[in-house]
């Protein structure tokens, strides 16, 4: 997954769960691609690209406001409690009925409403701000004079500098640390340097495609001999997620 791709997006884009160019529409979540010109078949219907990604979107991702509403908090800065009574929200619930749903006052439920609107606020000019920045020097926040930080994997479990990571830190691990066929010539103990490696490993993994445990064992033993740890370490940093009974693995989105 490019994880830039997700990151560089608009607003707009986002809301709308993709990107579109004069060739194709890009789903930014899994970039999956529809083709201009071409008619895709969902169900028993016909329909153009654009239609066929709003339906990918809302049908694969459970729309962008799920989507975003799923992310990690310390992405979104949305607690727990104030995703709940979004998701409320956006059923159409009205306040009593959230406080009754979720068993607080609806006072409560008025304090999240002035927060998030402050928090709302907040964004607003702190985007404009960014924004004036990179306009006045001429590149983004993360651009530095020979080199770029790099962000972090959309299911990351946590984020601190360990994921403060550069394309040029990631180069020369990888060249370290993996060998011309892919296999690990050993497993770092730096937390930042297994991050690294651990998004490399993901590469060979199919995104959307459900892998039993006996698959994903099977292709990190030809990466690693300690092929469990690998295993545990993409689950314990979200680079895979798992069913309850660890039947069913998959690349997290």
């Amino acid at each position: 997954m490019d994880n830039e791709f997700f990151w560089r997006a608009s607003i707009d884009e986002i809301e709308n769960g993709f990107v579109e160019t004069e060739e194709y529409i890009k789903c930014i979540v899994c970039e999956e691609v529809f083709i201009k010109g071409r008619i895709y078949e969902i169900g028993d219907n016909l329909y153009d690209a654009k239609k066929a990604a709003q339906l990918h979107v809302k049908e694969k991702h459970n729309s962008m406001l799920g989507y975003l509403l799923s992310m990690n908090s310390l992405y979104t800065g949305i607690s727990s409690s104030q995703k709940a009574i979004i998701e409320l929200i956006a059923l159409g619930l009205n306040d009593k009925e959230i406080a009754s749903k979720l068993g607080i006052a609806n006072s409560t439920i008025r304090n999240h409403r002035y927060k998030l609107r402050e928090k709302e606020k907040q964004a607003k000019l702190f985007l404009a701000t960014m924004n004036l920045l990179a306009k006045n020097t001429n590149k983004d926040i993360n651009m530095l004079e020979e080199d770029v930080i790099c962000d972090a994997h959309k299911g990351a479990t946590t984020l601190d500098d360990r994921f403060n990571i550069t394309k040029e830190e990631k180069i020369k691990v990888i060249e370290t640390y993996v060998d011309e066929n892919g296999a690990l010539k050993s497993y770092p103990a730096r937390e930042k340097k297994k991050i690294i490696i651990l998004e490399e490993i993901t590469k060979n993994f199919n995104v959307g495609k459900i892998y039993s445990e006996k698959e994903i064992n099977r292709v990190l033993k030809r990466i690693y001999e300690d092929y469990a740890t690998i295993r545990r370490a993409l689950i314990q940093y979200g680079f895979l997620d798992r069913s309850k009974d660890c039947s069913e693995y998959w690349v997290k989105e």
